[in-house]
């Protein structure tokens, strides 16, 4: 991904990034040396290596996972908070629109999970993730048994250790203070969600 030094993120914000907006795009190069993406939810994991790992599903039906044993990394994409800045939000002169967005590109190579446990095991994860741990929580244990062994045979878990992972925080830290300011605050004022999030991120990078 095209970084400029300005715009570099923290890996650390990446995996805050990650975690808060899990819904990713999975790439993965095909026989053609074509990229096959499939768009799912991936959960990023503490896994004590340097950069963590993630873990997901796909339907087995979807032939992405096949290529999982090709050589070549995958590239999860992740974005977060992200919305269009007016040059009129700016002090006085000649300058152009842009877009404010933060985004993370994470690089491993995927390994399919057969083994039963370890795709429940993931599955799992997953629910607890999104579910919470509250009384209301849905889980693995409300189906019937033997439900989740056999529901689980439709899916292929995989999980994908991290080699690299590259954030961008493109939040106007090119322009100067005035200009970065008067954004801020035209996005907070904003209705839409994004652009309230763009305007805490880009305070966040503030000098």
């Amino acid at each position: 991904m095209y970084i400029p030094k300005h715009f570099e993120g923290s890996e650390n914000a990446g995996r805050q990034i990650m975690q808060a907006h899990s819904w990713a795009l999975l790439l993965t190069a095909g026989e053609d040396g074509a990229p096959f993406a499939t768009h799912l939810s991936l959960l990023w994991q503490d896994d004590g290596s340097p950069h963590g790992s993630l873990i997901g599903h796909m339907a087995r039906a979807n032939p992405h996972w096949k290529l999982f044993a090709r050589p070549a990394q995958s590239l999860a994409l992740f974005w977060g908070p992200h919305a269009y800045v007016s040059p009129t939000w700016y002090t006085p002169g000649v300058k152009v629109p842009t877009w404010n967005y933060v985004t993370v590109h994470a690089y491993g190579r995927p390994q399919a999970i057969e083994e039963a446990a370890g795709s429940l095991e993931v599955l799992d994860r997953l629910a607890r993730a999104y579910e919470g741990e509250g009384a209301e929580a849905w889980s693995l244990d409300r189906l019937p048994a033997g439900n989740a062994e056999a529901q689980a045979r439709g899916i292929v878990a995989f999980r994908m250790p991290l080699e690299r992972v590259e954030t961008k925080l493109k939040l106007s830290q090119n322009r100067d203070l005035a200009d970065r300011h008067q954004v801020i605050d035209r996005l907070a004022a904003s209705d839409r969600q994004d652009s309230q999030e763009t305007a805490a991120w880009m305070r966040r990078v503030l000098p």
